[in-house]
């Protein structure tokens, strides 16, 4: 008989006081996780002083696990506050551990200045909530830091900057541990959106054009709907009811992205569930998810995510065994 599979152990470390928002989105993302009629993902929430924690909210919450929690898990999660704050020393020693026996270390928000205390942002690229980005950026010049990005991965640490950029992680998270579909399927069930690029942008400063603010909405989801044809700028623009030149301009404002790398992105994600889901040979994926030939599909999910289209399919597909981890 098969071995039950271990869900994969999440402790999210929670400073005082911590954002509840926070809190709220790896318990209602990674708990829609299954797998094989199993759960994905075990979540366990910890804080240094077990006991009542204060919430940025205003109101106590009863956390009753400590660090020592943080010894069993697959991945270690510093939520945020929001605000500046010293990192509390206990928490900084046990993320710097988890990272030198091999834990993936992420972050929430501020929960960045946690893991750049530990010296795990020394060299790398990380990010956070833009509103402390300058504050992070003096107090550690020793990272490489992208102020203006929902989040950043690099190796085995992952930070993101703030409020619903979270979701965007989770679901980066979801996506590296179990694939596309899955995690579009998580967020389906969350009712938020489909996994997003890390690189694109906090939307800081970007009011939507009051007159059409919904105009590029609708041309996404025609878009989504044809990802098969060979989708123009002109294209875009003419289901848009603008000129190109606006409609790249509406697009940036709503989306964080061109219209063009959007396009892109989403293309690349329908590749991703098709080799999950389907046997479809390479170049009919490649075709109808609009990326044209099976070398251009080589290309860019080479680029995307280090994996050749059949090597992804091998790690991923939802035919037969259940997905396994993979680094992108």
């Amino acid at each position: 008989m098969p071995q039950p599979r271990t869900p994969h152990h999440v402790v999210v470390i929670a400073p005082s006081p911590v954002s509840m928002f926070n809190l709220a989105i790896p318990e209602l993302l990674f708990a829609k996780v299954e797998i094989d009629g199993a759960p994905g993902y075990a979540v366990t929430v910890c804080t240094p002083d077990p006991g009542p924690v204060a919430t940025t909210g205003g109101l106590d919450l009863h956390i009753g696990r400590g660090l020592d929690a943080v010894e069993t898990a697959d991945t270690v999660l510093v939520a945020g506050t929001g605000e500046r704050y010293g990192p509390d020393a206990r928490t900084v020693a046990a993320v710097r551990e988890a990272a030198a026996d091999g834990k993936r270390v992420t972050s929430l928000c501020s929960g960045a200045f946690v893991l750049a205390e530990a010296g795990l942002l020394d060299g790398r690229s990380a990010t956070t909530y833009w509103q402390l980005a300058d504050e992070l950026r003096a107090r550690y010049p020793a990272l490489d830091l992208k102020g203006d990005v929902l989040y950043v991965q690099d190796g085995q640490i992952l930070t993101s900057s703030g409020y619903a950029a979270g979701i965007d992680m989770c679901l980066h998270l979801i996506r590296t541990d179990y694939g596309a579909a899955v995690a579009n399927e998580v967020a389906r069930l969350a009712l938020v959106a489909p996994v997003r690029p890390g690189g694109q942008t906090q939307f800081t400063q970007t009011p939507l054009p009051p007159e059409r603010g919904t105009a590029c909405a609708d041309t996404r989801g025609w878009a989504m709907r044809n990802l098969d044809r060979p989708l123009t700028l002109t294209d875009l623009a003419r289901h848009a009811g603008v000129s190109v030149r606006t409609l790249t301009r509406r697009f940036h404002a709503e989306s964080g992205v061109s219209p063009l790398q959007w396009l892109l992105h989403q293309r690349i994600e329908r590749a991703r569930e098709l080799l999950e889901t389907t046997a479809l040979p390479m170049d009919q994926v490649a075709r109808s998810c609009g990326l044209g030939t099976a070398d251009s599909l080589r290309t860019h999910l080479v680029r995307r995510t280090g994996l050749t289209p059949s090597a992804y399919r091998t790690q991923f597909s939802r035919l037969g065994a259940g997905a396994a981890w993979a680094q992108p």
